[in-house]
């Protein structure tokens, strides 16, 4: 073959496939091939009868080949077959190995016309064939038969998509040469994926079978629909000569005779038929795969390296050794115990750039959720100051009193004080569950051990709720102590005194803190109407006084700027047609918020920026809206009533009194409520982790039944093993291979432009009428003999430099009648010597 270096190149991949083919997948790595692709009745069986020389493929009507069907064929002194999935069993009667096909093939697919990738890998033995590894595909359909699934053709064309997408496959398009080429399937989708044609091999079937006075000459001189690696005809047997038994030896001797005798193809009769395709397909399959060689080697290499680590760790591995049991055991928990102390300090390794999680969503908690759940206790303006009146008529009685009673004052506080229990119990519940969701998450690791996960989440999780109890009785214990004393004494506290100064104090206040700004981002005016142009995104600012916003986060351009003035926030219902969160802005006085809306809807991505949002204006002043339910409106309207001005002075003063002393108490408990949680839950959680963990596991029970691995731990670790000996053998074939060889270079591009009057590759028909040609578009005029001009591609265009005659050029015995005054090619130049 002119390629003796290489010729175990093509055994090299069938031997790279066998072994991936042990371990059940090939490594992601695409090994070098051929794949047969056609419509039905195209010929592809046929074709691959007859490099075998034996009938072993199924026949019927509808689709035959139903799996991919790998088929190595290698050059052997007897003759017989073996599947991968019967191995060690040689089918020496062909007859059974069409019986096994059409088995395993129902085996998958059931008994009904349907399809599957997963391949049937069969090889051949045989003195008659070449060495060759040819993938035979479903031919294309277009119409479902029998029960067939309605979109069999969109499921055989992704089948087929999956092996020639590869860079590594060679694609075999196979048409029939009494249909239209340009209409050709295979050559669609060879077109498809590989537009250069660097790597499709046309191959035409049934030229017996053209209507007379036709012929596919232009075709197979690479003139009307030119491919880089050319075509060749061939011609199969017939139905009729199946259904006879004619012996294929016999096919292909007639085959010979066929070219020989044609007038249209005599001149090109050694470029044509079954046994030329067949060494063809061999010296451009070895080439293929030396030119795909480094960058296979470099990919088996690269995986080899990412698997040493952990085959390394499974090596002599023993699952019963209970030395390693235990080794493994305090790996594990040790590890645990990292990871948990990661997740709630926070670790510049394995960083989560999705979502907050651990110790920064518990941040979350303590200094956004926790504040915005205090400011909704707080109870509506009119409420409160109706409270106070009752409070004082009823602490004076019957009689009028002339001063402020201070025991409506701290009953009032009291009130405020127990309201906090709630969001004080809340709180150390969405920190339990951040605390168990991070448990979960750190047991990941112990999946291969199922025993030791569960019961490791079962010990740390009945710790985690009995913190919970004592945290939560802590909790209350520290509002309880807010209740028992009501210290006027405080130095934060404004007194009796100073109570009617406050209004102007916090108006002094609020105008020093103007121009700080509370928060920056992106939010979407989600109500403005489509004539408007619909849902916009901008870049919002929120300050102490105002909430506005921009174009973009460059603030130069500013849309529209609201102050905070009798604004509140309340919760709108999420679409269905809308994958944002929504809460909305309005004015208590129902008054106009934006142009003409009564509310400002405002949409995020995300609940928890909706809840970061609320938080923020919190702070600045614009609270959450009241639910206030029917029977406490009925009584606010039973009970309207007016005060005297004295009454109202003192509603004032006690009014003021309140919120100076309910800060104190809020800025208490958001100072002593993180701490308290951080003592009696995480850091002892922490400790529990550390210290008690493993005491706890080894007086659980056996520790052997903990560490007994799950299923799919010995499956990855017989896995892992298998690769990595499949990786370290395939880098062993491969390097006893000699890559000296004589190299055929890849065919130059085809140029038809030499071609008087075509168009686009395709010769103008004869002026005298002729029966109409399905595969070329009229008569050849001139000479049928005539050859091809010199230093151009001769009837098979890629084949002329084939490993039979390296460098042999086309004989330029005279040029076509179309191209008059042509000159010869210029002499080259004699290189001389320095």
């Amino acid at each position: 073959m002119g390629n003796r270096g290489m010729e175990d190149l093509i055994p090299l991949v069938n031997k790279l496939q066998d072994a991936f083919s042990s371990i059940g997948h090939s490594c992601n790595l695409d090994l070098p091939q051929i794949a047969v692709v056609g419509g039905q009745s195209a010929g592809k069986s046929s074709v691959l009868e007859n490099f075998v020389g034996r009938d072993f493929l199924p026949r019927g009507s509808g689709i035959v080949t139903r799996r991919p069907l790998v088929l190595q064929l290698i050059s052997a002194t007897a003759e017989w077959g073996e599947f991968l999935h019967c191995k060690g069993k040689k089918f020496t009667d062909f007859d059974e190995i069409r019986q096994e096909i059409e088995a395993e093939t129902d085996r998958v697919t059931g008994a009904n016309k349907g399809i599957s990738p997963v391949p049937i890998n069969l090889r051949v033995y045989s003195p008659h064939v070449l060495n060759l590894t040819l993938i035979d595909l479903p031919g294309i359909t277009k119409v479902p038969v029998g029960d067939q699934p309605v979109d069999i053709e969109q499921q055989i064309r992704e089948m087929i998509m999956q092996f020639i997408t590869r860079e590594s496959c060679l694609i075999l398009a196979v048409t029939p040469a009494n249909t239209d080429l340009a209409n050709s399937d295979a050559l669609k989708l060879a077109k498809d994926v590989d537009p250069q044609g660097l790597r499709t091999i046309g191959v035409i079937t049934k030229l017996d079978l053209m209507d007379e006075g036709t012929d596919a000459r232009d075709v197979l001189e690479n003139k009307l629909l030119p491919l880089r690696r050319g075509y060749i005809g061939v011609v199969n047997r017939s139905q009729k000569d199946i259904d006879g038994k004619k012996d294929i030896k016999a096919a292909l001797e007639a085959e010979r005779k066929f070219f020989l005798s044609h007038p249209s193809y005599r001149h090109m009769a050694e470029k044509m038929g079954t046994p030329r395709l067949q060494r063809v397909l061999n010296e451009q399959l070895t080439n293929h795969i030396r030119d795909t060689l480094p960058g296979f080697r470099s990919k088996l290499q690269s995986q080899l390296l990412a698997l040493d680590k952990e085959a390394e760790e499974y090596r002599g591995y023993r699952p019963d050794d209970p030395s390693r049991k235990t080794k493994q055991l305090l790996q594990m928990v040790q590890q645990f115990s990292v990871d948990f102390e990661k997740r709630i300090e926070g670790s510049g390794d394995q960083v989560d750039t999705v979502e907050l999680s651990g110790g920064a969503k518990i941040n979350r908690i303590f200094h956004e959720r926790f504040p915005f759940e205090l400011v909704k206790m707080e109870c509506d303006e009119k409420e409160m100051r109706r409270e106070i009146s009752y409070a004082i008529k009823n602490i004076h009685g019957i009689r009028t009193g002339l001063f402020t009673p201070d025991m409506a004052f701290e009953a009032i506080v009291k009130k405020q004080v127990i309201k906090l229990k709630e969001p004080c119990v809340k709180c150390v519940d969405m920190v339990i569950q951040e605390l168990i969701n991070t448990v979960r998450q750190c047991s990941n690791k112990l999946d291969c051990y199922p025993m030791l996960r569960e019961e490791t989440e079962r010990i740390v999780t009945s710790h985690i709720r009995d913190r919970e109890s004592r945290a939560k009785d802590q909790v209350l214990l520290l509002i309880d102590i807010q209740l028992s004393y009501i210290n006027t004494n405080h130095e934060d506290f404004i007194g009796f005194a100073n109570a009617q100064q406050r209004s102007s104090q916090t108006n002094k206040s609020q105008g020093a803190a103007v121009n700080q700004v509370i928060r920056k981002g992106w939010l979407t005016i989600n109500n403005i109407s489509i004539m408007k142009g619909g849902a916009k995104e901008y870049w919002f600012v929120l300050t102490a006084e105002s909430l506005s916003w921009f174009k973009d986060d460059e603030e130069k351009e500013k849309k529209y700027m609201l102050p905070l003035d009798n604004l509140k926030v309340r919760d709108v219902e999420k679409s269905f047609m809308s994958s944002k969160h929504i809460f909305s802005i309005f004015n208590t006085e129902s008054r106009n918020v934006y142009k003409d809306n009564r509310t400002l809807e405002l949409a995020c991505d995300s609940q928890e920026d909706v809840d970061s949002w609320k938080s923020s204006l919190l702070r600045a002043g614009v609270y959450p809206e009241k639910t206030v339910t029917v029977e406490s409106e009925s009584t606010t309207t039973a009970d309207n009533f007016s005060m005297d001005p004295q009454l109202e002075r003192k509603v004032e003063t006690i009014r003021n009194l309140v919120d100076s002393y309910m800060a104190i108490v809020n800025k208490c408990i958001r100072d002593l409520m993180p701490k308290t949680i951080m003592h009696l839950m995480i850091n002892n959680v922490k400790d529990f982790i550390n210290a008690e963990l493993l005491a706890q596991l080894y007086s659980a029970g056996d520790q052997n039944a903990l560490m007994d691995e799950s299923q799919e731990q010995a499956q990855r670790r017989d896995e892992v093993l298998r690769t990595h000996q499949a990786l370290k053998e395939s880098l062993a074939i491969i390097g006893d291979i000699s890559t000296s060889t004589i190299t055929v270079p890849m065919p130059p591009p085809v140029d038809t432009s030499w071609v008087g009057g075509t168009t686009g590759g395709r010769r103008s028909p004869p002026p005298s009428p002729t029966a109409p040609r399905r595969m070329s578009s009229g008569q050849r005029p001139g000479p049928r003999g005539a050859p091809p001009p010199p230093n151009r591609p001769g009837p098979l265009g890629p084949f002329n430099n084939s490993a039979d005659s390296p460098q042999a050029p086309s004989r330029p015995n005279r040029a076509p009648p179309s191209i008059p005054n042509r000159r010869p090619p210029p002499s080259p130049t004699r290189q001389v010597p320095p």
